[in-house]
């Protein structure tokens, strides 16, 4: 494995395909024996600068700085297939623990994983089952309440904004789906790949009223959207919440010092990294997991752009 050169192209490749199989895990630390603590745990999350993520880091360093821990950071850009790449990474220098940003993993990561040994904590989404150990709340149950609130108060064409299209925007628009059919009326998604912005907001904004200009709700993905789609309302002359209610998910600083205060879906991003951190350090220490879904909920802010 060191130098591949050395053995013919054929056994060569037997050789990497059986790596590949038993989620072989070169080891970069070789002066540290294989029972040895290596006192890093690995984080990988899909974003550096979202600020969902940062604040989950906040949370996760305030536990694991003072317990003597260093955070070895990666970020994979919401793909599987990097967060794979990023994963190898880190466990190739012996992390005492992981956390994952998300449920969804390619083969080889599983494999990674198990032949690691390692405690995992996954975090943000309690909906599916986890590998080991989950810190999050429930996207589903969270979208729901929010468009619920929304038909409540008497909107009956509220359009959902997806963008990114990672599995949590799409938990979110199962949600919306099922509070929408459960009131009788009819789901309707735009989507977008791109990655979260005011600008993006302010174009589905526009897409809003080309195809469905009689909408009288927009339900987002996160506050980013959110707040472009109100800025695109303000420019229109769309008046909110009066022509228009807006929603958005997580509760972003801006959203909530806005005028007039974003409704939103406040999530509770630093709890979960220290409660994913307090879980981690204690499975780490030896200690039996006590319970495998540790859901910290959320809030329903109504604001006031409903």
């Amino acid at each position: 494995m060191r130098d591949p050169e050395t053995v013919s192209e054929g056994l060569r490749e037997q050789i990497f395909s059986v790596a590949e199989q038993i989620g072989y895990i070169p080891n970069r630390a070789p002066d540290l024996l294989s029972r040895a603590t290596s006192h890093s745990i690995g984080v990988l999350v899909p974003s550096l600068t979202n600020q969902v993520f940062a604040d989950v880091i906040l949370g996760i360093e305030a536990l694991t700085e003072p317990a003597g821990y260093h955070l070895m950071l990666s970020h994979y850009g919401y793909s599987p297939e990097l967060e794979e790449r990023s994963l190898a990474s880190l466990l190739s220098y012996n992390v005492d623990g992981v956390i994952l940003s998300d449920q969804y993993h390619t083969a080889r990561s599983l494999r990674m994983l198990e032949t690691a040994g390692i405690p995992i904590v996954e975090i943000m989404d309690t909906h599916c089952p986890p590998l080991q150990q989950v810190v999050g709340y429930d996207n589903v149950s969270a979208a729901f309440d929010m468009v619920s609130e929304m038909i409540r108060r008497g909107r009956r064409q509220v359009i959902y904004l997806a963008v990114r299209l990672d599995e949590r925007t799409r938990q979110r628009e199962q949600g919306y789906r099922d509070a929408m059919q459960a009131h009788g009326l009819p789901p309707v998604t735009l989507y977008s790949s791109q990655r979260s912005s005011y600008t993006v907001g302010a174009a589905l904004l526009e897409q809003i009223m080309s195809d469905y200009p009689t909408a009288d709700g927009i339900f987002c993905t996160n506050d980013d959207v959110a707040v472009g789609a109100y800025f695109e309302c303000q420019r229109r002359g769309i008046t909110v919440p009066e022509q228009m209610a807006i929603a958005g998910f997580h509760g972003h600083d801006v959203g909530q010092a806005m005028t007039p205060r974003l409704a939103s879906v406040i999530t509770p991003r630093q709890a979960i990294g220290k409660a994913a951190a307090e879980a981690l350090l204690a499975r780490i220490d030896g200690r039996p997991i006590e319970r495998k879904v540790i859901d910290l909920g959320y809030a329903i802010e109504t604001g006031k752009t409903l």
